[in-house]
């Protein structure tokens, strides 16, 4: 067969299909190997990497961006990018011990933005009518997205409309639950106390607002 220069070989189908193949030289022994073969399993080095179309999509669960390259601050344990979601929960005003015998909600609504181990969330409840009834325990909100996996962390809210000791915070205790205690500040710069089922009205309460660190998921 005579030899034929590349620029007159007819043009490929764009974009590959994988299957084609292409003779290499393999312990002094010409093979052929397909185009889908040659970058199977190996990792990619380049000085850029556009997407011009479709995502890029991790393929292994706990894998992410690396930036171990970057200096890492003192105490450092991961510098891999390993999650990001975005979404929406239902947030509910309930307690730790007997709750609400009736709560009925004006608004409910709740989203989130999980990037790596940190929630944002944001919420707001609007009550129109609590029924305390037998209630026990302290107040919180309920049905946040994540546990927090260990440790308490506090975060700081806006809240109105309630008859007495409006929330300053809320703190979120460790483990797999979703609950939220509902803080007070009982003075000015007092430290804060947990809300009890009697600070809640039977009116209009309104919460907003939270951060808090998710230490394993």
């Amino acid at each position: 067969m005579a030899d034929t220069k590349i620029s007159a070989l007819p043009a490929s189908t764009t974009p590959l299909a994988g299957t084609e193949v292409l003779p290499i030289v393999q312990s002094s022994t010409t093979r052929q190997v397909s185009v889908a073969n040659l970058t199977a399993g190996r990792a990619i080095s380049a000085t850029a990497v556009t997407a011009s179309t479709g995502n890029f999509i991790v393929g292994t669960a706990g894998q992410g961006v690396d930036f171990s390259i970057n200096p890492a601050a003192p105490g450092v344990v991961s510098e891999l990018l390993d999650d990001y979601e975005e979404g929406t929960w239902t947030p509910i005003l309930t307690t730790t011990g007997t709750d609400f015998t009736s709560v009925t909600y004006a608004a409910q609504t709740g989203e989130y933005v999980k990037i790596g181990q940190a929630i944002y969330y944001y919420f707001q409840i609007t009550t129109s009518a609590v029924t305390i009834g037998a209630a026990t325990g302290d107040v919180g909100v309920g049905g946040l997205p994540f546990g927090t996996g260990g440790g308490e962390t506090t975060s700081y809210l806006s809240a109105s409309g309630w008859v007495l000791n409006i929330p300053s915070s809320a703190e979120k205790r460790g483990g797999a639950q979703t609950f939220a205690r509902l803080k007070y500040r009982a003075t000015a710069n007092g430290a804060t106390v947990n809300m009890a089922v009697t600070d809640v009205s039977t009116g209009t309460n309104e919460i907003l607002g939270c951060l808090y660190i998710v230490r394993s998921v």
